[in-house]
């Protein structure tokens, strides 16, 4: 009896280290920078969730470059999810202290600490389980991930596969489903909206009246607005116009009471200085702001 619970352990242990340790060569990660991966292991996680409820449903995703994103949406989602992202290598040892603070302190598991790119090993190859087994492979894929891949696929990557609603995956489905509007076309607010429901997309609604996503929302707003990434619709309105003589000309315009009613010419200059913001995205830490409860 001993001898058999023996073997059944060494087994097990087995078992697992070759489940675990198959991730250090399988899947290949180099795939990644030419090939675009759709459909995601989370896409098919959802489709066989439909098929066993007898559901008819299809998923909703096409792919985008980055240069199809609107800047802000990079911004609010890295502020977001993953604010130290040009700067770690794939794991924010600070951003998985505090989570188990968190988690230790609500009694269970409440916050995961996860990078973007782990979020985005997790998306592509795993499940949404939280053992941590699971835990285990996301790790070594993200490492893999992050020393084959440019910071710039990942996002891209990311934002292409990342969930935003029932069946809604990548930033330009869910851009014309809720906001009717390319991606490219996204203004700072609705960016903020869509990057506050990344924590469950299947129960937050950006285009809804919940408290979290209204306060969370308007938090990244206000990062964004503090960081420089946004210029408040007043001050830009306020501005007088100058014309060839260098004569000032009185603005009749009716969109004041607009959030983000900047001026197309100003909105583009706005964005090119955002591509290049984004290269340094983590100068100033997210904690600089009050924390969200």
């Amino acid at each position: 009896m001993k001898k058999t619970l023996k073997y059944s352990f060494v087994a097990v242990i087995l078992f697992l280290l070759v489940d675990v340790g198959r991730y250090a060569i399988y899947p290949d990660v180099s795939d990644l920078k030419k090939t675009n991966p759709i459909p995601s292991s989370f896409m098919q996680y959802r489709m066989e969730q439909w098929k066993e409820d007898g559901l008819d449903k299809q998923i909703k995703q096409k792919w985008v470059n980055l240069k199809q994103i609107s800047p802000y949406v990079i911004k609010a989602v890295l502020i977001s999810e993953d604010d130290k992202f040009w700067k770690h290598d794939g794991f924010d040892t600070q951003g998985l202290e505090d989570a188990f603070e968190k988690n230790l302190k609500a009694g269970k598991f409440t916050a995961g600490g996860s990078t973007v790119s782990q979020q985005l090993s997790k998306n592509l190859y795993l499940t949404p389980s939280k053992n941590p087994i699971r835990k285990l492979k996301e790790a070594i894929i993200t490492y893999r991930i992050e020393h084959t891949l440019s910071k710039r696929r990942i996002i891209e990557i990311y934002l292409n596969v990342a969930e935003w609603g029932d069946g809604i995956f990548g930033i330009e489905a869910a851009a014309k489903f809720y906001f009717k509007k390319s991606a490219k076309n996204l203004t700072a607010m609705e960016a903020a909206k869509l990057a506050s429901v990344l924590p469950n997309p299947i129960i937050y609604n950006p285009i809804g009246n919940q408290k979290f996503v209204l306060k969370k929302s308007a938090h990244l707003y206000k990062i964004m607005q503090r960081r420089g990434i946004v210029i408040p619709e007043f001050t830009e309105i306020m501005k007088p116009e100058i014309d060839e003589n260098n004569t000032t000309i009185e603005e009749n315009n009716s969109s004041i009471g607009a959030i983000e009613s900047i001026s197309d010419e100003k909105n583009d200059i706005n964005k090119n200085q955002l591509d290049e913001q984004i290269k340094d995205e983590s100068k100033k830490p997210i904690d600089d702001n009050k924390t969200l409860n």
